[in-house]
């Protein structure tokens, strides 16, 4: 069985995550979706808050679950059994940080690969980063991320 991990911050998911998750879906056996809980990082949404997000969104999705994860991401896919890494790239800047980590990766963990796919042309452009900034100043973010979370994430400004 071919189990990959596809992880991040997800804070929040938009629909080029999405993206990456459904072309996943007919590559791998099965999907973990892994949210990253990096308590050095002032997230919008708590780790919690986002796996509920999401597994409300790949529902749908049989082979895909979601979870979260502390510390590094090899120690986590040799717990889940996994050897296969899929990440998202947008532009060539995610390719030098992206090789640089999964070099690392498969150093520490040789039977780690890493499988990069690029993001469709729809959503090369956009990031969580770029949805909490529009979303911060009043911005109609509902081309960025799925209408489920779109209260969700206006919820959290409003305060």
């Amino acid at each position: 069985m071919k189990r990959a991990i596809y992880p991040g911050s997800f804070d929040p998911i938009t629909f080029g995550h999405i993206d990456i998750i459904e072309r996943s879906v007919k590559l791998f056996d099965e999907i973990i979706v892994a949210v990253l809980n990096n308590s050095q990082k002032n997230s919008l949404f708590s780790a919690s808050e986002r796996v509920t997000m999401i597994q409300e969104i790949v529902k749908d999705y049989p082979t895909v679950t979601v979870c979260s994860f502390e510390g590094l991401l090899i120690d986590f896919a040799k717990e889940q059994d996994a050897n296969i890494i899929i990440r998202g790239l947008r532009a060539v800047t995610d390719f030098e940080y992206e090789l640089q980590i999964a070099q690392t990766n498969h150093v520490e963990c040789p039977a780690l690969d890493t499988v990069f796919l690029t993001t469709s042309l729809n959503y090369s452009y956009l990031s969580s980063s770029v949805v909490r900034e529009f979303a911060s100043y009043g911005g109609d973010i509902s081309k960025f991320v799925p209408k489920q979370i779109l209260p969700l994430i206006e919820e959290k400004y409003k305060n």
